[in-house]
């Protein structure tokens, strides 16, 4: 187990620059032209997958890191960048996630580089869990998995929605209930592959930001996948649901798995739209004059940049140490995956808004680029676990107590 350091080890710095210089040259020059085009920027995915940034190397890399750090560094240079191509590049891994957390060896080595593909013949992945009936309450999904034994295989209905790679996706991993009854505990992670009979696009959404990040609907309509697509394995969903309808503990849902091993990813692209704005903000009150003076000379604009830095910090601090802690396979006792990304999406939005007043009429307009980061930011406060939902497993796991 790797040692918790604030030091970066030369490698961790080799990548944190590569992936700045990526975010910097590539990314934040073409942010502008995709947020008002809203539409998956493949170039920019092209150019990521040809330098190795994106892709199942780069992932297995960066999840390799025995400090856990890799990955969040990457992130936040990618969100610092541009916070919409940024997922666009990631929104692939959460299906990724959804694999490794649920899925066999087999499936693992099977499935994850399809979620990715090649330079040249792209693929990307898609990870649905949100109905139009179900965002916070997980445990309410209404989309079916019914299991045909006679063909062994899978049947899935449903819709669902909020889905990043919606539709488009090359494999959509779904989670869908097999035993409604059990709720949470009776939900199970499927995969549905390239080409699926049954499977299509709905709405597709227009954001208020992250636009760059293609989001919509995924309608299940009798689709039939293979049995070996139920990840993990049908007799370990037998023994588990067994375990549940007697009253024995039944392990984790399927949804949540994923969710607690993604939130300090997610905090650390919240992270990144902050530090954007704020550099950003910090190099315009320098330069901007009123009064004979640069604007932060003034304790009311100076005074700010101090709290929006100490806020990035300390978020930063969080993610760090909720990605060590889950690389060092230490549990979140007191919900610190949640504390990580709760308080880096306040943060963000917060520190956007603060970079918005500081430019004043200039922060309102799209010339100049922190609307954007503002708009970009507010998803991180609902996506993936609202604030409240955060503050809600915390308040559990430091209570002891099962609050509604």
């Amino acid at each position: 187990m790797a040692e918790f350091s604030m030091e970066l080890n030369e490698d961790q710095l080799t990548v944190q620059q590569w992936v700045h210089d990526f975010a910097e040259n590539v990314m934040r020059p073409a942010g502008h032209e995709w947020d008002e085009r809203e539409e998956t920027p493949w170039p920019i995915i092209e150019e990521a997958a040809k330098i190795g940034l994106y892709g199942l190397d780069f992932m297995a890399d960066a999840f390799s890191d025995p400090a856990g750090l890799k990955m969040v560094i990457a992130l936040e240079e990618l969100a610092w960048g541009d916070a919409g191509i940024c997922m666009a590049l990631m929104g692939s891994t959460l299906a990724v996630a959804g694999i490794m957390a649920n899925g066999t060896p087999e499936q693992q080595m099977e499935w994850i580089p399809q979620c990715f593909g090649t330079p040249g013949d792209l693929k990307l992945g898609a990870f649905g869990v949100s109905e139009p009936d179900a965002g916070s309450d997980v445990s309410s999904l209404k989309t079916r998995a019914v299991y045909d034994e006679a063909k062994d295989e899978w049947v899935l209905n449903g819709t669902k929605t909020w889905i990043t790679n919606g539709g488009i996706a090359n494999t959509h991993v779904i989670v869908a209930s097999v035993d409604p009854e059990l709720r949470g505990r009776g939900q199970a992670s499927f995969v549905v592959g390239e080409g699926t009979k049954g499977l299509s696009m709905g709405q597709k959404f227009q954001k208020m930001g992250i636009r760059a990040s293609h989001t919509a609907e995924v309608v299940l309509d009798d689709c039939r996948i293979p049995g070996r697509n139920l990840l993990g394995g049908k007799e370990k969903l037998d023994e588990r649901l067994a375990r549940a309808r007697s009253g024995q503990k039944a392990g984790g849902q399927a949804a949540m798995k994923t969710f607690e091993a993604t939130r300090p990813a997610v905090g650390a692209q919240a992270l990144g739209i902050a530090r954007a704005a704020y550099d950003y903000a910090l190099e315009y009150a320098k330069e901007r004059k009123q009064f004979g003076r640069a604007i932060i000379e003034n304790q009311g604009i100076s005074f700010k940049l101090a709290e929006m830095k100490t806020s990035i910090d300390a978020a930063r601090l969080l993610v760090w140490r909720a990605a060590w802690m889950a690389a060092a396979g230490k549990p979140f006792e007191n919900g610190e995956g949640s504390m990580s990304k709760l308080f880096a999406g306040e943060t963000a939005v917060r520190v956007t808004e603060e970079a918005i007043q500081i430019l004043g009429g200039y922060g309102y307009v799209r010339e100049y680029p922190v609307e954007r980061f503002h708009r970009d930011s507010k998803i991180y406060t609902i996506f993936e676990g609202t604030s409240e939902i955060q503050k809600l497993i915390i308040a559990r796991a430091i209570s002891g107590i099962h609050l509604q």
